[in-house]
């Protein structure tokens, strides 16, 4: 895909926080770390990915608002314009050596996300999307699997950890999900969960408890390779809400009534 001077901006400012990120994952052991909560860690790595990344965004397009995990919200002398910036989703995993995490780069426009990109540094696989212009791994167009049938399906999701209070609600969940379905994954990086479903590898996702900057890179991938997003409580923006169903359009409406059905 022939992307947009802002896509552009955006995947290269991705890779070159992916190749930090790459070459302190390799001396994982050494790691700086410091507790911001209970199961939620901040790295230097982390902290220096976010700079990186911001350093190169907000010099060239210095108008544009922020929104970081690491260093919060700047809002531009553009109000319109913001990037959404998660600089390493999976600090978890990447904190315990496993090569599944992310860098996460989301363009807003009038309150719509319009570009997203998410970086598999570890295993070198780029998934980025513009609006209307369709989703893309490297190269290769993407699209969400054609599967049908609930019990053929795998789904993603992510369970709370250290007492999280949507913990009841995730196994309430997993209970009615569990005997409909080929499977749940739960492998700790949303970004990369959604991607995942824009690639066909798994049917579906869905998780409560997220930011902005988890999945707003992702859920446009979704929508891009033909796959739908909602809110798990419907009226809500599944963005803005932290709490998001995705699928692809074949089981969409069955996998939503799973999820928010109660009994």
């Amino acid at each position: 895909m022939q992307g947009s001077a802002n896509l552009n901006l955006m995947i290269k400012a991705a890779r070159k926080a992916g190749r930090a990120l790459v070459k302190d994952f390799r001396e994982v052991e050494n790691l700086q770390v410091s507790s911001k909560g209970p199961g939620d860690f901040v790295t230097r790595a982390d902290r220096e990915a976010e700079r990186i990344i911001k350093e190169d965004l907000m010099e060239a397009r210095p108008n544009y608002g922020w929104l970081g995990e690491e260093t919060g919200e700047i809002e531009g002398t553009d109000p319109t314009r913001r990037w959404i910036v998660d600089p390493l989703d999976g600090t978890t995993n990447f904190l315990h050596g496993l090569p599944h995490w992310a860098v996460s780069i989301a363009l807003e426009h009038k309150g719509e996300i319009i570009s997203g990109v998410v970086f598999d540094a570890a295993k070198s696989e780029l998934f980025y999307a513009e609006k209307g212009l369709g989703a893309y791994m490297n190269d290769m167009r993407l699209r969400v699997s054609g599967r049908s049938r609930m019990i053929d399906c795998i789904f993603a999701t992510g369970v709370p950890f250290a007492g999280r209070p949507t913990l009841p609600a995730t196994l309430q969940d997993l209970a009615r999900l569990m005997p409909v379905c080929a499977g749940v994954r739960r492998w700790g990086a949303a970004s990369l969960d959604l991607a995942y479903v824009a690639a066909g590898r798994y049917d579906g996702y869905w998780e409560r408890g997220l930011n902005a900057w988890d999945v707003a890179a992702g859920a446009l991938i979704v929508r891009e390779a033909g796959g739908f997003i909602a809110p798990i409580r419907e009226g809500h923006d599944p963005v803005a809400s932290g709490s998001m169903i995705a699928a692809n359009g074949e089981i969409f409406d069955g996998f939503t009534r799973v999820i928010r059905n109660p009994q």
